[in-house]
């Protein structure tokens, strides 16, 4: 047998890669292409919960992409209470295959990479959704998540106003300060959820509630909105879907199933199901069926997060990091 080597890129290789808002949103969006022609195979997510009291789980995330030919296995904890040990609330590894072999390729470092790739989907998402003349923006809760939300959001829409809110006054303060700084314009950290979400044209709702409680309310969301909601327990009233024309997911195979997600409620209930849905994202994308159609639309999109965003971007971070001499080679068999 030949000698097997695994490319490894840790997390400062990823932070010296560069990567920028334009190769991120178009990796991710070329995984999102493959999935609308039906080019890959998305298995749904699973969750291990070592134990409630320690407030968090992991998922594992599971996936093919023919046109990469690349299979992957991602595995991240979701742990609400690390800030109060200086640590991300994330933590992750991307695993990649040989689809034909089963030869492990590569091991990256993935809490950024999920952090990224969610950015990326909320912007091209809005990108087809949201109306091209959206100029206010809304963002609750500060996660890692939070920061690749409004800057590539920002880079696709260069909004004249951003607001923020998170539960704790040092992590919204600190996200807003943060957030002017890289997008050199001003971000407001506001103290409430009607103040941050009431007449936005674009809301996100990215909050770590240890349990569903509906904080958002229907009638501050604007005709013509988009509305984001991604969090892991639901924050959205159940008669938020009546008001919307469309409503959009990552992968509806992901989001019928499992205890966890913003519109867990709505799926049992039976206000979303195959009927109601108007498509996936990946669909959308790759031109199969419209996006938004009129100003006037208000629109929800809910994604849960797909294991083919986390190899689309895996795979041209591998790509760079070559180019660039960048990672490390570690001997496997």
């Amino acid at each position: 047998m030949k000698p097997i080597y695994i490319d490894y890129l840790n997390a400062l290789d990823i932070e010296a890669l560069a990567m920028t808002d334009a190769e991120i949103i178009g990796a991710v969006e070329a995984g999102l292409v493959a999935q609308g022609k039906g080019e890959t195979v998305i298995e749904p997510r699973v969750h291990l919960e070592p134990d409630p009291s320690f407030h968090g789980h992991f998922n594992v995330l599971r996936g093919y992409v023919a046109p990469l030919d690349a299979a992957g296995v991602k595995i991240v904890g979701d742990y609400v209470d690390n800030y109060m040990h200086g640590l991300p609330s994330e933590f992750g590894i991307l695993n990649l295959f040989d689809p034909r072999t089963g030869t492990p390729r590569a091991i990256l470092d993935a809490t950024v990479i999920t952090d990224m790739r969610t950015g990326a989907v909320t912007a091209i998402g809005a990108k087809h959704l949201a109306k091209k003349s959206s100029k206010v923006l809304a963002h609750i809760g500060a996660r890692g998540t939070a920061y690749w939300n409004v800057r590539l959001l920002d880079h696709l829409f260069d909004f004249d106003e951003i607001r923020v809110h998170s539960r704790r006054p040092e992590s919204r303060d600190a996200f807003a300060a943060k957030l002017a700084a890289d997008l050199g314009k001003p971000v407001l950290a506001v103290a409430n959820w009607k103040s941050c979400v009431e007449g936005a044209d674009i809301v996100v709702e990215a909050s770590r509630l240890p349990e569903p409680q509906p904080l958002l309310k229907t009638e501050w969301i604007k005709r013509g909105a988009l509305v984001v909601p991604y969090g892991t327990m639901s924050a959205v009233e159940l008669s938020l879907t009546d008001i919307m024309q469309k409503i959009v997911v990552d992968d509806w195979g992901q989001c019928k199933g499992g205890k966890f997600g913003s519109l867990r409620a709505h799926v049992e209930t039976g206000r979303l199901s195959e009927a109601t849905l108007h498509a996936e994202l990946g669909q959308i994308a790759a031109g199969l069926k419209p996006g938004r159609q009129s100003d006037g639309e208000t629109i929800l999109f809910w994604h849960r997060g797909l294991s083919l965003s986390d190899i689309a971007l895996g795979k041209a971070m591998l790509a760079k990091a070559a180019e660039n001499g960048i990672g490390q080679r570690l001997r496997f068999a």
